[in-house]
């Protein structure tokens, strides 16, 4: 390894499927997450389903966060515009910093594949006590390209000019100052 090169650090990435319907033997969008963030050396911190329901959904991610051998949370489902499709309301009472860019940047991705109906997603991504979050729609194709086109670098500590993982050490700032 060249001086200049960062080493790997795998991160623990807990799996969240948000659905009424699934279940662990079909669960296509959890396991496309599951290969993708193994294949890329991460660790598969913990896995969940659970139904379209905003205390469901917070009830799990808050175990997560709570947890200090879980990094991000990665959730697929939930995200668009029916009426059970409650996963950003849920995520963003628990935010403590949004990233906006997140479901910008998803949304803009995904247009460039299946053009103006992007506009149903409501990706989302935030920090909540020092965990990351994200929510991904609910199929493969939408996880592959979340996970390939933008968490596959933002995870990865020798991504520059930036990545999330080395931000790590500072989310909790704002709470050893009071």
């Amino acid at each position: 390894m060249a001086p200049t090169e960062r080493a790997f650090i795998p991160v623990r990435i807990a799996v969240l499927t948000v659905s009424d319907t699934r279940t662990p033997a079909d669960d296509k969008s959890g396991d496309t997450l599951v290969e993708r963030l193994l294949g890329a050396g991460h660790i598969l911190a913990a896995r969940a389903i659970v139904a379209d329901d905003v205390a469901a959904i917070t009830t799990q991610v808050r175990r997560w966060i709570d947890d200090p051998a879980v990094d991000v949370v990665i959730s697929t489902g939930g995200t668009g515009v029916t009426g059970r499709d409650v996963t950003p309301e849920a995520f963003q009472q628990m935010y403590d910093k949004p990233i906006e860019g997140f479901g910008e940047l998803f949304r803009w991705l995904s247009f460039q594949k299946i053009g103006t109906s992007t506009i149903q997603s409501r990706a989302t991504g935030g920090v909540a006590h020092g965990t990351f979050l994200f929510a991904l729609p609910g199929s493969p194709s939408a996880c592959r390209d979340g996970w390939d086109l933008i968490l596959k670098d933002q995870l990865d500590y020798r991504h520059k000019p930036c990545n999330f993982v080395e931000l790590f050490p500072r989310l909790l700032e704002h709470e050893r100052r009071k």
